[in-house]
């Protein structure tokens, strides 16, 4: 397992695309191995390519893209400025809400970060807020699309640690919530110190605030149906990605009539490659998830970590840093379907519900998203925005830390995380 870790990494200093680098140190392991031929590792290939679960991530990246295009993004926009436009820093606050209503329709933190740099980021610019500070505001707002379902990643952890998707989708929603409460808080904290501009200075009137939900009414629906079809047992994870797909249809068709058939041919290039690129990742990773239950990573890294330890509070929170680290050098979709596998039987050894831990973990490995030196969303909004690495880094602490002491408290307070799955299905 040495060789394949060093090879991995090697690869990944010299620039090689991560799918490549898994698949090449994952080649590694059959090649030099004197009891696996190599036709298993092409077998492991095939198998992962063969998971009824795994339907809903193209399912719902086709989605997400379609309710781009059907203009849910605009009506999106439109009720959250009228929401919290008129709070201090609120270009920032909407960002965040945004992000927050986003993340039931998009289900990706990087598609939702570039999104939000495009339309906010040179508003943001113009009106006087700081670059750096506006930038943070976008990408680690982002992050609370880890948790909104359908969140991709929480899809690929349940279906790499044989966790209920479902339980997760749910198990998200007041994680999210809280999520965009304490970067809200943040935010105010910082523009009333710094005087930024407010988008509107009057507070909404019912009746605007009523008019701007009634318009997003269709996109506001969507993860209320999402999880109530899931909870009734209407639909399984897998098939609510269909039902996502032909609902974004129907709305862009029939409800806002803005969709066209050029729309959607472009919906489908934009998923195509999406899915491409997670899917190979995906079907690269079955070899390594073999040699690690192989060679029995798991049993050898639990009894490492619990050796003299006690407090299963503990076990988690070295491991939840140990994913911080990690997150700050390894794509996010890479780290779930790669330590998933080990670290689930670690925390139900020690008594933690997989269901808690992979809203802790999914919430973690997102965050090197928005951090240096590899952090996906991160440089893509600072590119877009045309912002200096440094200015964001400085900026977004503030954020990250508040994110941090939330993951601490979701971690000692498990009903926050389980009160709702435990309500929904018992």
């Amino acid at each position: 397992m040495v060789l394949v870790t060093a090879v991995f990494f090697v690869l990944m200093f010299l620039g090689l695309p991560v799918a490549f680098a898994i698949g090449i140190s994952g080649f590694m392991f059959f090649a030099t191995s004197d009891t696996m031929p190599m036709s298993i590792a092409v077998q492991k290939i095939a198998t992962m390519s063969q998971s009824f679960p795994l339907l809903a991530v193209p399912f719902f990246v086709f989605a997400g893209h379609l309710m781009n295009e059907s203009g849910i993004t605009e009506r999106l926009f439109r009720f959250s400025y009228v929401a919290v436009g008129w709070m201090a820093g609120g270009l920032a606050q909407v960002a965040i809400v945004l992000s927050t209503v986003m993340g039931g329709v998009s289900g990706s933190a990087v598609a939702d970060a570039a999104m939000e740099a495009r339309i906010l980021g040179p508003t943001m610019i113009q009106k006087g807020y700081g670059k750096g500070f506006s930038a943070a505001a976008i990408a680690v707002g982002s992050l609370i699309t880890a948790t909104i379902p359908p969140s991709i990643g929480l899809i690929l952890y349940g279906y790499v640690g044989n966790v209920s998707i479902g339980r997760l989708f749910i198990a998200g929603i007041i994680p999210g919530l809280l999520m965009m409460a304490g970067l809200m808080t943040t935010t105010y904290i910082i523009a009333k110190r710094r005087n930024y501009v407010v988008a509107d200075t009057e507070r909404p009137t019912f009746r605007a605030l009523l008019s701007a939900i009634w318009g997003a009414k269709w996109a506001l629906l969507f993860p209320v149906a999402l999880v109530l079809t899931i909870r009734g047992g209407i639909f399984t994870p897998s098939e609510v990605g269909a039902f996502a797909v032909v609902y974004a249809i129907l709305v862009g068709f029939l409800a806002h009539r803005e969709m066209t058939f050029e729309k959607v041919k472009r919906a489908f290039a934009h998923a195509i490659s999406d899915i491409g690129l997670i899917m190979i990742i995906i079907l690269m990773s079955g070899m390594v998830g073999f040699a690690i239950i192989y060679l029995q990573v798991p049993q050898g890294i639990s009894s490492w970590m619990l050796e003299g330890i006690t407090n299963p509070h503990v076990t988690v929170i070295l491991i939840l840093f140990f994913l911080l680290i990690a997150g700050c050098f390894v794509e996010s979709t890479v780290l779930v379907l790669l330590l998933t596998p080990i670290f689930v039987p670690i925390v139900t050894q020690i008594g933690i519900d997989p269901v808690h831990f992979g809203i802790l973990m999914m919430s973690i490995v997102t965050m090197g998203g928005m951090t240096p030196p590899v952090g996906v969303a991160m440089y893509a909004v600072c590119s877009l925005m045309n912002v200096k690495i440094e200015e964001y880094t400085i900026e977004s602490l503030p954020f990250l830390g508040t994110i941090i002491a939330l993951i601490l408290v979701l971690l000692f307070v498990p009903g926050l995380v389980l009160w709702l799955p435990n309500l929904a299905f018992g």
